[in-house]
Formats: C-alpha cells, structure tokens, sequence
C-alpha cells in the first residue's frame, strides 16, 4: 500500500516538475505561463498530449522535438525527476503523514523554492513573483496555526515584519538607486526560509550553500588554470539563491527524518 501512494506522489512530483521547467523557461522571458500552451522554443510547433508526459516523453523521444529534431536540454529531464524524488522523500520524512497542511504547504513551499532556484541558475535573480508566491503559501500556513492549531505565532509576525520591511527597502529604496539588489534578493530568501524551517535548518542551509559554493569555486579556478590557450579566462557569476533554496529543500528533508524516525 505505500508503495503505491509513494508512486502515486512521485507521479505528482514529476507533474509539478513538468510545469517548474516551463515556469523557468517563460517567467524571465515574461511569458504566460497558465494559458498558453507548450510549444518547442526552436521551432515553435505547439506540442501535443503525448509529447508533455513527464519525463517519459523525453525518453520515448529520444532527448529530442518529435517535429524539428532539435536536441532537447537533459536539464529539463533532470528537474521533472529530482522534484518528484523531493515529493517522495518530503513524505517519507514524514511518516506519510500527508494528510496535513503542514505536507501540503510544505509541497508548495518546495515548489517555490524549486522555481526561484532554477530561474536564479540562469538568469542570476530572485524573482519577487516567487517571493510573493511564498509568502502567501507561509501566511496561510501561519493562520492556520492561529486559528485552528492555537499556536503561539510571535516568531512568524517577526519574521513577517522583518520580511515587510527588506521588501520595502528593495522596492522602494534600492531599486531606485541600483537596476537590482541581489544580495538583498537573497536576504528576504533567507528570511522566507527562516519562517518556515526554523533556524537550526536555517543555518545549516547557508553553511552548507557555503561549502557548496566555495567547491564550485574550487572547480572553476582548476578549469580556468588548465584553460592554456585561452587569453581571458573565463568568470563565473555564482548563484547564491540556488545554492540556498537547494540546501533548503535537503536540509528540511533530513531534519524532518530526523525529528520524526528518532
């Protein structure tokens, strides 16, 4: 019987996963992403029911457009399946117990952490449409504790007001006098996920986005040395949001394992 709803779960994963890939593509681009309907970006060819089907489309057909045969990147495939292993491993860290709002906020709180990372690994930004999208999904989360659980909610209103104010200072101040504030793009990040993780998984988000970034950077430096022939060597803009929001979505599943299977 678990294994089924586990099934039934990574199905949805891969069917969000679908729909972060188009949401990556078309949001930096400014284009719909609920009506329009999906098409190859090379050729343009509106795509029919069988060439959507996550991440089985991309196998049957061979990694490529069914109607310009053009390659299709192996990313796409990759973030159908890791959003459906975090659907599954989310619920598993829970002792399947899905039929909670903490599951389901929780889900909507990976997915948009999914988003921003993804637009933040190619196009260097936070988006504020999924910082608005998580605040909503944490205010809910917040009033239902209120009102239905009779939690003590004073450490979300700070956050939350600590929240209001970096947004106003982004908005109204910064922006203003800078095309975009990146760093402080991945302040409010931090304080969304401060609201929702709590601290302790918090801290060890950045600690571990830390390390990854400086292997990266490691990396990089190794690359560029081996690069003999090239003149300028090339630099590498790191995204500090993807680093966070994947550290997150980790870190939340193992501290969840944790609290629940001790």
């Amino acid at each position: 019987m678990n294994i089924i709803l586990y099934l039934y779960i990574f199905l949805i994963g891969i069917t969000f996963g679908s729909f972060f890939t188009l949401a990556i593509h078309r949001i930096p681009r400014n284009q719909d992403i609920t009506h329009t309907r999906s098409y190859c970006p090379k050729c343009n060819h509106k795509l029919a029911f069988w060439d959507m089907i996550p991440m089985f489309s991309f196998i049957f057909l061979g990694g490529k457009c069914r109607y310009c045969k053009t390659k299709i990147a192996p990313k796409y495939f990759f973030i159908e399946l890791l959003t459906g292993l975090a659907f599954v491993l989310f619920a598993y860290s829970l002792k399947l117990e899905i039929f909670n709002i903490y599951f389901v906020c929780g889900l909507l709180y990976i997915a948009g952490l999914f988003i921003i990372s993804g637009i933040d690994k190619e196009q260097h930004e936070v988006i504020m449409g999924g910082v608005l999208y998580l605040t909503i999904v944490q205010t809910i989360y917040i009033i239902y504790l209120y009102i239905i659980e009779k939690s003590n909610v004073y450490r979300y209103v700070i956050y939350l007001a600590i929240l209001a104010i970096l947004i106003l200072l982004d908005t109204i101040y910064f922006r203003k006098k800078l095309k975009n504030n990146y760093t402080l793009e991945n302040l409010i990040l931090v304080d969304l996920m401060l609201m929702f993780t709590y601290e302790a998984c918090t801290i060890l988000t950045i600690e571990f986005a830390f390390i990854a970034m400086a292997i990266k950077s490691i990396i990089d430096i190794i690359k560029n040395k081996r690069r003999k022939n090239i003149k300028k060597k090339e630099v590498t803009t790191m995204s500090i949001a993807f680093y966070l929001g994947t550290a997150n979505i980790i870190t939340l599943i193992v501290t969840n394992i944790l609290c629940f299977y001790r």
